[in-house]
């Protein structure tokens, strides 16, 4: 008889996984009320803080609404105070201190709203990050809510990719992942998992995981394509000679040789890969399995190799072949 020994194989240690990129961060930027844009001050790509103005609309007619509230708005302090004093010395009475406090309080409002709607005649970036595509051109009538850009933040970027169920119970955040850019072939870029879906896709059976690329150089951009790897502790098996599995009312079985003699063994096939077929069964590393002559076989009978190892290691002299 011809042995081979069981070795060792590790599956499911490595994942791999398409996903699409997003930036860190993003903001479509739009004008808050209508009006004449009378100048654009960044232009596409350009690099901006957040609070950078971005564009600006006609104030005009806000500016005199500002300026008459603040004008309104220092009269009324200036009867409230000459109110206090004649009211401390009780010239007037107290309901004439009441109506100058209101008048106060009033004016002060007046006074922040016009000086909001004044605001907002200038668009400015709620976020630092790139500026994309100008929506608007300078002159035009722009009504309330048109996009005016894009700011996206790709100091960092967001991969969003799926993972079949069986990897759930796995997967943690902080784990390490590598990418590759199919725009930048041979680059690996490293980072780690940021967000972990609460629930598996019940058509897909996948489960959405999202990891954060540190991007300090901006080499990549959002809505590339990437090839996602995760590394886990996998899984071993046993892996047999294709030769060597037999099957039975019971399963699937090989023959093991130990101390001269055939046994029987369970063996359910787990993955068949070119070179061998893993199994689960009471087999371990070195152990000898019978692959030729294994149908004249049956449990006990005396084995004599003519090759391949003996269970311990070792392989015996070549002795003519001989079945009991």
């Amino acid at each position: 008889m011809i042995t081979t020994g069981v070795s060792l194989v590790r599956i499911n240690d490595t994942l791999a996984a398409i996903g699409e990129g997003t930036p860190v961060r993003s903001v479509t930027v739009a004008a808050t009320s209508g009006g004449e844009l009378t100048e654009v001050l960044v232009r596409p790509g350009q690099t901006v803080e957040a609070g950078t103005v971005i564009a600006r609309f006609d104030a005009a007619a806000e500016q005199i609404e500002f300026d008459r509230a603040q004008l309104a708005l220092e009269d009324a302090r200036a009867t409230l105070t000459r109110t206090e004093g004649l009211a401390s010395n009780n010239v007037v009475a107290g309901t004439a201190l009441t109506a100058a406090q209101l008048s106060a309080a009033n004016a002060e409002l007046a006074m922040r709203n016009a000086e909001m709607a004044l605001t907002r005649r200038t668009i400015e970036s709620p976020i630092g990050g790139r500026v994309g595509l100008i929506r608007v051109t300078p002159g035009n009538y722009v009504p309330a809510q048109t996009t005016v850009t894009s700011i996206d933040d790709t100091s960092s970027i967001l991969i969003d990719f799926w993972v079949p169920e069986r990897y759930a119970a796995q997967i943690e955040p902080g784990m390490a992942v590598s990418v590759n850019a199919v725009a930048l072939p041979g680059q690996t870029f490293g980072g780690d998992i940021s967000a972990i879906d609460t629930r598996i896709d019940p058509a897909s059976r996948t489960l959405q995981v999202q990891a954060e690329i540190p991007n300090p150089e901006s080499v990549l951009r959002a809505g590339m394509s990437f090839t996602v790897s995760l590394a886990f502790p996998g899984e071993e098996y046993p892996a047999v000679n294709p030769l060597a599995i037999l099957w039975s009312a019971q399963g699937s079985y090989v023959w093991k040789y130990l101390d001269g003699k055939a046994t029987r063994v369970m063996a359910e096939i787990i993955q068949r890969n070119s070179d061998g077929v893993l199994v689960r069964g009471d087999l371990k590393p070195g152990d000898a399995i019978i692959t030729e002559g294994i149908l004249q076989l049956s449990e006990g009978a005396t084995v004599n190799l003519l090759e391949g190892p003996d269970g311990t290691g070792t392989t015996p002299p070549q002795p003519s072949v001989a079945t009991n």
